[in-house]
């Protein structure tokens, strides 16, 4: 099914969000809406068009957007990520989504990939607007993520974490650390697929920027968002990937088996492989089973 896209923006806590909105060309009935969550830092261009195309030949309205201080987002803070802001990012773009002309508000999916797959987990819980949810190689657990960086440099990124803390207490600069590094240097990921992955989903002319305000650093280790998907009531899809070093596959492994409709799907690769082929052909048309048989009823 062709499909057109359109810019678009709704508020969110007194900001813009930027989006882009993804429609099939149908007869003029109401469609489905796909609400996609990205994940750390990334911007909405970086990995999600692919999926976005595949929705909406299916027949799905998608809508695709950057968190506030990200992208072509509003936000005086750039480059600051906090976790409860981006929960309020999802809740504002289930709700524009739901209002669009053209739109079936009673069968909107909530899609997320890494963080946003944490932000799946949380959202999904608490909101019963949600028909279904999609997790892709989602975060779960905080906890899960000690002890996978090496202890000197681990000792580094929290000496950042509480000087960001602090500048942002007195109202200073905030103190920033590189999104990704290569195995033992000072960023908020140094896995060894961390650099190469955020280059593999990277677009042309990307406005992702390799900094974020070192504070999340922090406050991503005590976030366990996994442990809400025992409230999760709609249909649940839970995708890992057994060699992912960067959101470790046990914790959203127990999601997908504590949410009373989840399903888990595995794949032999890497968190970054979800993105591209070989994986990415799987992964996609699981989705697609999984989102229309649940929002088109085939």
């Amino acid at each position: 099914m062709a499909f057109t896209t359109e810019q678009v923006s709704f508020q969110s806590g007194g900001d813009e969000c930027a989006g882009t909105l993804f429609r099939p060309e149908s007869s003029g009935s109401t469609v489905p809406v796909v609400v996609m969550a990205h994940g750390f830092t990334a911007t909405r261009t970086d990995g999600l068009p692919p999926f976005a195309e595949r929705f909406a030949e299916a027949g799905l309205a998608v809508l695709t957007f950057d968190y506030r201080g990200f992208g072509e987002s509003g936000g005086s803070e750039r480059q600051v990520l906090s976790i409860e802001r981006e929960l309020e990012d999802v809740a504002a773009a289930i709700s524009f989504a739901r209002s669009l002309d053209g739109v079936d508000p009673s069968r909107l999916a909530l899609w997320g990939t890494s963080l946003g797959g944490g932000l799946t987990f949380e959202t999904a819980a608490n909101n019963r607007a949600i028909a279904c949810a999609v997790a892709q190689v989602p975060f779960a657990d905080g906890p899960s993520l000690l002890g996978k960086v090496p202890p000197q440099a681990a000792a580094r990124l929290t000496a950042k974490g509480l000087a960001d803390i602090a500048a942002r207490k007195s109202g200073k600069e905030r103190v920033m650390v590189p999104v990704h590094g290569e195995p033992g240097s000072l960023a908020a990921m140094t896995s060894p697929d961390a650099e190469p992955g955020f280059d593999s989903i990277r677009s042309e002319g990307s406005l992702h920027r390799n900094e974020v305000a070192a504070a999340v650093t922090l406050e991503i280790l005590k976030w366990r968002p996994g442990r809400k998907a025992e409230k999760i009531r709609c249909p649940l899809l839970v995708q890992v990937a057994t060699a992912d070093v960067d959101t470790p596959p046990g914790p959203a492994v127990k999601a997908a088996a504590a949410a009373p409709q989840g399903r888990l799907e595995a794949y032999d690769c890497g968190h970054f492989g979800v993105y591209s082929p070989p994986f990415f052909e799987k992964v996609i048309a699981d989705q697609v089973e999984f989102l229309t048989g649940n929002l088109l009823g085939g």
